[in-house]
Formats: C-alpha cells, structure tokens, sequence
C-alpha cells in the first residue's frame, strides 16, 4: 500500500504496487468508516493480499477487501522511520509508471521494510539512514538513470583510481559528477560527494542491504549520497520531492 485519498464521505482512493500489475490505484468503498472490509490492511506500505476486479473502461479499480500479511506498525514508535516510510512510498509512486509490472523494484521495497522490522527489533538507531540509503541508491539504479560515480560527466577524468580519489561535485543543471577542475567552469551552486560515501555506494551496488556494514550510521553518514540520489530523482521527474526534507531535517 502507497498512499490513500479521501473520496466523498466514506471512501478512499488507494495507491498500491502489485507483483504482476505494477501500480494501481482503485477505489475502497466505505473505507473510512468505522466497520468496514479492509481493517489494517490500508496502512501505509502494509503488504496485503488484495482482492479486486477491474472494467475495461475505467481507470480506477474496484476493491472488495485485503487480507493484511505484513504491517509495518512496529517502526511507527520511531518518527524516523516513519518518516522514512513516507520517503520510500512517495518514491516508489513518483518513479514508477501505473500497470507496468516492476519486479524488482518489487522485491527492492519488500526488502528493505524487511531489513528495517529486523533491524528496529534491536533497536539500531543507525537502521533507518542505512535503509533510506540503500533504497534510494538502488530505486536511482532499477529506474535506468544512475550515471556513472567513478567519471567525470565533463572531461572524463577517473574520480577514483584508489590511491589518491579526485574530489567529485554536482549541480542542479548536470546529471553526473564533475571534478574540481569542471566544477569551476560549470557556475555556482555545486555540492561534493565525498570518496566515502562513492565507496559506500559501490558497495551497496554489490551487497544486500542486510550485509551492509551496521554500526557507525547516522544522519551525517552519507547524507551527501543521499541529497545526490534525491537529486538525480528530482531531474528525472521534473518535480520536487516532499519527504527528503523531512527525513533529512534536524
């Protein structure tokens, strides 16, 4: 489940990802009163077994219930990770086009809720900046427009030839990276990626989530990365995203 919006009195219009369809967005009758057929199963990012049918004619379908499999209500105590949940959502709905089946977007999102109930268990402060990291780099990856973090988009220079890293930069009007000699000449308003969090995101392109290093996160780890990805994702759909500046705020 992605999102939900009030429909005359009682019903509500939801935004869902599914398997074999991809998003969909149909109608809950009577969601919103107090006895109604879905329960739970309408929270935000629940993973339910939705029962419903579609006519040819319409664009929204028709929901008769959802059983709920899996609720994310254990991560709401932390308003982080709650928030963190809004990011993923808002994400997932701006990235991916409605009724085209997106597996591994899918399984992605499945993923890292997955990895953020195990982690929120024990109580891992860092847990939400690793997972928030994690999705971001790979939803920029599996959308078809992460450039390259290891070469200049100006002059083609090698940022990371592992004894001495070139620093990297980027702009709002540039898709890539840039080295400090086409930083100078692309005008103002640049911010740096730093070789760690470039490191970090080569290794987050080769591990599962689970198998990322899971002490030393916080806010600051990677916030650099993080304003990088929101940015290649704000370029892309030519909007401003509401959540980061949420997520990231103090």
């Amino acid at each position: 489940m992605l999102r939900t919006y009030p429909l005359k009195e009682a019903d509500l219009v939801v935004s869902f990802l599914t398997r074999d369809q991809g998003i969909l967005r149909g109608v809950a009758k009577r969601a919103r009163r107090p006895k109604n057929p879905f329960g739970a199963g309408l929270e935000r990012l629940s993973q339910v077994r939705m029962s419903y049918f579609q006519r040819e004619t319409r664009e929204l379908v028709n929901l008769d219930s959802c059983d709920l499999l899996v609720s994310q209500f254990g991560l709401m105590s932390d308003f982080r990770a709650g928030v963190a949940l809004d990011y993923f959502a808002e994400i997932t709905e701006q990235l991916l086009p409605p009724a085209e089946p997106n597996d591994r977007f899918f399984r992605l999102l499945l993923t890292v809720l997955e990895h953020m109930r195990a982690a929120g268990a024990r109580s891992d402060p860092g847990n939400t900046w690793r997972a928030a990291t994690y999705f971001s780099l790979w939803a920029v990856r599996l959308s078809g427009f992460l450039p390259d973090l290891n070469v200049c988009l100006g002059c083609g220079t090698v940022l990371d030839d592992y004894v001495t890293p070139e620093r990297a930069f980027f702009i709002a009007s540039r898709a890539g990276l840039l080295c400090a000699a086409c930083r100078k000449t692309a005008g103002a308003g640049a911010w740096e990626l730093s070789a760690e969090s470039r490191a970090m995101a080569e290794e987050m392109l080769r591990k599962p989530v689970a198998q990322i290093a899971q002490t030393g996160w916080s806010r600051e780890t990677c916030a650099d990365l993080r304003r990088f990805l929101v940015h290649q994702i704000e370029q892309h759909i030519e909007r401003k995203l509401m959540t980061p500046r949420v997520l990231e705020a103090e």
